[in-house]
């Protein structure tokens, strides 16, 4: 008996511990469950492209979980899960001659590419929440939208555009002097 109370006890301590740290999300705890990776090149194209780089490694988080070899079942690939038809259009916007699919695994393409548009959808619409709506759905269907005077119609594109908003503040809050944020 003596001993499940122990248990009890240590069982009952452990649990307060964890709700405080869960409650208060020191550095440490954000480190742990949103790791960080390529943190050079997403430094680097943030830097380059005008992009807050908490966003871009929140975008990169949501998308892939910093997974290079991630692939939808869209066909979506790599960090920033690139369509290969938008990849090869940036690629020809950016001065590239010849695209791979095989291209977007490397975690230095993939995202260069989409830090590119990602800063394309931002200079288009002019906000962060419709530029990764139209990140998550597509220009089009946010084209039409907008010309409807709707605003993000799909649920799943409304939970993605919070979801990123959410991470950009935890990828600023655990990482900002890596990020250089």
């Amino acid at each position: 008996m003596r001993r499940f109370v122990t248990l009890a006890v240590l069982a009952g301590g452990l649990l307060a511990t964890f709700a405080v740290v869960q409650q208060t999300k020191p550095g440490w705890w954000e480190r742990l469950w949103y790791p960080l990776r390529y943190e050079q090149i997403v430094r680097g194209h943030a830097r380059n492209y005008n992009l807050d780089p908490a966003l871009l490694a929140a975008v990169i988080y949501q998308e892939s979980k910093f997974k290079a070899d991630a692939r939808s079942a869209s066909g979506a690939i790599g960090l920033m899960q690139l369509l290969p038809d938008t990849a090869k259009g940036i690629a020809l916007h950016t001065g590239g001659t010849a695209f791979r699919v095989d291209d977007l695994y490397n975690p230095e393409i993939n995202v260069r590419y989409g830090a590119w548009y990602l800063r394309h959808l931002l200079d288009k619409y002019g906000d962060e929440r419709t530029a990764l709506a139209a990140y998550n759905a597509g220009q089009d269907n946010v084209d039409r939208w907008r010309r409807a005077g709707r605003g993000i119609v799909f649920p799943e594109t409304r939970a993605y555009v919070e979801r990123v908003e959410e991470l950009k503040k935890i990828y600023r809050d655990a990482y900002g002097a890596d990020l250089g944020a």
